[in-house]
């Protein structure tokens, strides 16, 4: 499973990025607003801390603007996908750009149907919103077993990218149900190590060494 952190801040995704843990880069117009920084200069800062995807979205809605939004984004850098909306003028576009060979991550999925199109026009990746379906008291962990038996039965190359994850549980269920990739904010992704038998665990350890004198 990929791990892509979702942020816009230059200074936790490069601590991630120096772990070794981080496969890419999520952003959205709420995260880049966050930053409070230049768009284009901020994605660009992005794509130089990792060299796997950097998802970064339009803000048209009509296909051919688009696209064209498209073409400015993958000029900022070579590892840039183009974030477009689940919406037919999006799916449009995805179809534009994948045949153009830029890596597309189709957002905002909420269904099963959804998934099924977003694959059909090409998408490298589609990102479902599991916390947001919950937040409705809607399963997000169905639809993306739903999705993994769809593009397994038609064999859609497709990444499932598990988004808005709100929790470790998020992830383990997310990794559980066959989503290839795993969107997560900074403070979740460095939860996933945090367990109290370890820290206990490790306390003993430490104790035991210093009564006993030993030295590495």
């Amino acid at each position: 499973m990929k791990f892509f952190v979702d942020t816009a801040d230059t200074t936790e995704i490069k601590e991630l990025a120096a772990t070794g843990l981080i496969d890419g880069v999520t952003t959205n117009p709420s995260l880049i607003t966050k930053s409070g920084r230049d768009f284009k200069e901020v994605i660009a800062e992005i794509c130089d801390l990792t060299e796997g995807h950097v998802s970064a979205e339009v803000v048209a809605t009509e296909w051919q603007a688009m696209v064209e939004e498209g073409k400015k984004l993958q000029a900022i850098a070579s590892n840039v996908a183009v974030k477009l909306p689940l919406t037919m003028d999006g799916l449009r576009a995805c179809r534009e750009r994948a045949n153009m060979g830029t890596a597309v991550n189709v957002t905002l999925c909420f269904s099963a149907n959804q998934a099924l199109l977003a694959a059909k026009a090409g998408a490298a990746y589609i990102s479902p919103f599991i916390g947001r379906l919950d937040d409705i008291n809607i399963d997000g962990m169905e639809l993306i077993e739903e999705m993994r038996v769809i593009y397994d039965n038609y064999m859609f190359e497709t990444e499932i990218l598990a988004a808005s994850i709100r929790s470790a549980n998020h992830v383990k269920l997310s990794a559980l149900a066959g989503a290839d990739v795993a969107t997560v904010p900074p403070s979740v992704l460095k939860g996933l190590a945090n367990h109290p038998l370890t820290d206990k665990g490790l306390a003993a350890f430490l104790a035991d060494a210093e009564k006993g004198g030993v030295k590495v």
